[in-house]
């Protein structure tokens, strides 16, 4: 459709008025509640326990009366225990890799497996898609919600898909060549790796017919943006999404205003809140993530601590309110001599140096009492025959950049192309071995 604002949407409710939103929103909140307090024993306890009953939301913002969810109440509930519906009604379950603990299990319904369908064809059209676009799905399949999630929304939209998964770099880039896709849905790391694959195999990376691209599944800086676009000759979308909460898909950027993921907020409710005392936050403040779903049926997420830091932002291309980028994670955030630290930060001053390419790892470990840092970064490949000097500047640069402008001491290290391992999926940014010598 088209709205009156000239603004082409999927569907209606992307360009509805912020009252129709609102009005919405409290109707399938109080259901969600009410769901989750009538069928899940834990909600019921959290709820009573807190002294909050679902009848209680009159507003939006009486929300904030009730208790979080977070990753470690879904494995304390591991399998099933937080589904609200029985088992015969779950069509689907995905996990979690549980590498940091206990997997986190979801369940969804055939509603469920339709809503995020849905949605997933809403993102792909805001990006730009259209039916009979041809769709390289690079995201892992399996329990991992990224690879079925893009590829039935793209299936939903009247796209071909090419269900490629993660791996096999090579072929992955010999397919591309060969079937000319006009959209490609991968992290962006990988993006990178399959950018050094063209480059390796001597095709021009921007010489396919790719115009799309929708990238997800980990933190990504404005500066990598512009290098994945330069590089490919293409839109690069921010697609935003978490298993716990649906999978892909919960925000999506829109073609028009690459401003930020829009949250699809006629089935995810966004707070943001201090990451320390759990306060909710004005719109525009920067904090904690945290979502409440609206309609999901076998998981209903009750204000999901997300971890992510960012802000709600107001809408743009959309009728919805948007989301920053994701500056990081509460918990993946480094302590480095009293420096609060986020490896984003270390990659916005790394993409700033034009020699330099956006693979790189954090390392940290203690020296003595103290703790050290040792950045690794790889050269970029035109410049991998430039003489050692060149390198020892960029290095002293960067180094010098990361104390004025993060505040901690780096030794940066250039190291040569195929250096830093190469992830198939998400990247491993930052090897921390405090906790193993502790």
């Amino acid at each position: 459709m088209v709205a009156a604002s000239g603004v082409t949407a999927y569907e209606p409710i992307e360009t509805a008025s912020r009252d129709e939103i609102t009005a919405l929103q409290v109707e399938r909140l109080r259901w969600s509640l009410r769901h989750a307090y009538d069928h899940v024993d834990h909600y019921r306890r959290k709820f009573d326990e807190r002294g909050v009953h679902p009848d209680d939301l009159k507003t939006l913002a009486d929300l904030s009366q009730f208790p979080f969810t977070t990753k470690a109440d879904l494995r304390d509930n591991y399998p099933f225990k937080m589904f609200a519906v029985s088992r015969d009604q779950v069509v689907r379950v995905h996990a979690s890799s549980g590498t940091t603990g206990q997997p986190t299990v979801v369940g969804y319904t055939q509603n469920d497996v339709d809503m995020w369908a849905t949605l997933m064809a809403r993102s792909i059209y805001a990006a730009g898609g259209r039916r009979g676009d041809m769709v390289h799905v690079g995201y892992g399949y399996g329990l991992f919600t990224g690879g079925l999630g893009a590829h039935y929304g793209a299936e939903r939209l009247g796209c071909m898909v090419i269900p490629m998964s993660g791996g096999q770099t090579e072929r992955q880039v010999q397919l591309i060549a060969d079937f000319q896709p006009d959209i490609i849905m991968v992290t962006p790391s990988y993006m990178l790796n399959l950018a050094d694959e063209f480059a390796r195999q001597g095709i021009a990376a921007d010489s396919t017919r790719l115009r799309i691209g929708l990238f997800g599944a980990e933190p990504w800086s404005e500066s990598m943006r512009r290098e994945i676009e330069r590089t490919f000759a293409i839109d690069a979308i921010d697609l935003y999404g978490l298993s716990e909460v649906i999978g892909p898909g919960v925000a999506s950027e829109c073609a028009e205003s690459k401003d930020g993921p829009v949250i699809w907020e006629d089935h995810f409710y966004p707070e943001i809140i201090d990451p320390v005392s759990g306060e909710a936050l004005p719109d525009g403040s920067s904090g904690e993530l945290v979502f409440t779903s609206l309609s999901k049926e076998a998981l209903p997420i009750i204000r999901y601590r997300t971890r992510d830091l960012t802000r709600l932002l107001p809408p743009t291309a959309r009728s919805m309110r948007r989301i920053d980028k994701i500056t990081g994670r509460s918990d993946d955030m480094l302590i480095i001599r009293g420096v609060n630290v986020f490896p984003s930060q270390i990659e916005e001053l790394i993409l700033k140096q034009p020699m330099l390419s956006p693979h790189y790892q954090i390392e940290v470990w203690r020296d003595g009492h103290l703790d050290a840092v040792n950045v690794n970064v790889e050269i970029k490949r035109e410049y991998r025959y430039r003489l050692p000097v060149d390198k020892e500047h960029v290095a002293n640069t960067l180094q010098h950049h990361i104390k004025s402008f993060i505040g901690i001491s780096a030794q940066v290290r250039i190291v040569e192309i195929g250096a830093i391992e190469r992830s198939l999926g998400k990247a491993c940014r930052v090897v921390d071995k405090r906790q193993t010598a502790a």
